[in-house]
């Protein structure tokens, strides 16, 4: 026997109207076309296909056979056997490109500026990862030394500004040594804006270069090895340190040797990130920069996946700002480094995190674009 309840939800089911969906959606975005009969287009899927740094086009860079033209191209330097700590960043090319997955050069629209970056005058592409052995950092070098090579003695697509300029997403941070090499063979040497907890001027003979010569090539030591190859001039800065150095006086004193000043992390409580800002930009004032961030200048509570973590470190909101905040500078390079996803957690705030910072980078660039002809600024 039925219920009164039942009987009442019965006669309302009965009752009810019948819902009919139409067959496509009223909205007809963008991506929906009509060839003859009613298709839906899918070649803008973001998370469908090959994974390349927001969904741009991949261009084998590295082909001597034929190329694309392109104006700045993204590199990935998946290389991590020069680390003191924790490895896995040879995988952070992949984990940056997957934190971008959620971007695509069609609706990239700035919140703050208004700007999409893809859409003014430079080619962006992703030359995929460079080929390094993981047996051989000599030989994993010399490689990454090549590739940047050949990428930036490329043709560029605009016809102003002839040289093009790499972002690399690394690897761990000796990987910016190559870039350095690179730089300087068309720009003459660079000031570095070097955003980082290490000051990575270490002397190879005292970090790892006790062990042999081969060992104090190392993610602490490229700085001290660009400054004897006099890659960098002395007006470079670090930003975010708040490592211990291994030496009370010599470490301190061979880094102002490099050519480097310091801001300290702590310093931006009293700084603000305005003055951050300034302090950086009156340091490398009429140079040409290249700008290196480890992604462990970042509080581990942001950038847990890097191989080197050290707390009391910068949020990712500030180090956004600051880096914004450059706009006027003359970057004619740029990479971030030491990503290391096996680290992450499950909501990936370092990959995240990180491909923030390669828009960032980006959008540097395209704001000020720098002619190969113009010499030392």
């Amino acid at each position: 026997m039925l219920s009164t309840l039942s009987i009442l939800l019965l006669a309302s089911a009965a009752a009810g109207r019948d819902i009919a969906f139409p067959p496509v959606a009223a909205y007809q975005s963008p991506m929906m076309h009509s060839f003859g009969h009613e298709e839906i287009d899918i070649t803008g899927a973001k998370f469908a296909g090959l994974t390349t740094f927001a969904n741009l086009p991949y261009v084998h860079c590295l082909d001597k056979d034929g190329f694309e033209k392109y104006d700045i191209a993204i590199l990935g330097a998946p290389f991590d056997t020069g680390v003191t700590a924790r490895p896995g960043a040879r995988f952070g090319p992949n984990g940056i490109r997957t934190g971008s997955r959620r971007i695509h050069p069609d609706s990239a629209w700035s919140i703050y500026s208004g700007n999409n970056l893809f859409k003014e005058w430079a080619t962006i592409v992703d030359c995929g990862d460079a080929p390094l052995t993981v047996l051989d950092n000599t030989v994993a070098l010399k490689q990454l030394d090549t590739a940047h090579r050949i990428i930036s003695s490329r043709p560029t697509n605009s016809t102003d500004y002839t040289v093009p300029r790499i972002v690399t997403l690394g690897g761990d941070h000796t990987t910016t040594l190559s870039a350095l090499r690179s730089t300087i063979k068309h720009w003459g040497p660079v000031s570095v804006i070097h955003f980082d907890s290490h000051i990575d001027t270490w002397d190879p003979e005292v970090l790892g270069g006790g062990v042999s010569h081969y060992a104090g090539v190392n993610h602490g030591t490229f700085l001290h090895i660009a400054h004897e190859e006099g890659l960098v001039r002395n007006t470079s800065i670090h930003a975010g340190i708040r490592a211990p150095v291994m030496n009370k006086k010599h470490d301190v004193r061979n880094d102002r040797r490099c050519g480097f000043e310091m801001i300290k992390a702590r310093d931006i409580d009293r700084l603000t990130p305005q003055g951050v800002i300034d302090k950086l930009k009156r340091r490398v004032a009429g140079t040409k920069v290249y700008i290196s961030v480890d992604i462990d200048v970042l509080d581990p509570a942001f950038a847990p996946a890097t191989g080197t973590a050290e707390v009391g470190g910068w949020t990712t909101r500030e180090l956004l700002t600051i880096l914004d905040g450059l706009s006027s500078l003359h970057v004619v390079g740029g990479d971030v480094v030491e990503v290391a996803p096996i680290y992450d957690n499950p909501g990936e705030p370092t990959t995240l995190a990180a491909s923030e910072v390669v828009m960032s980078l980006l959008q540097l660039m395209v704001d000020n674009p720098v002619r190969a002809d113009s010499g030392p600024l």
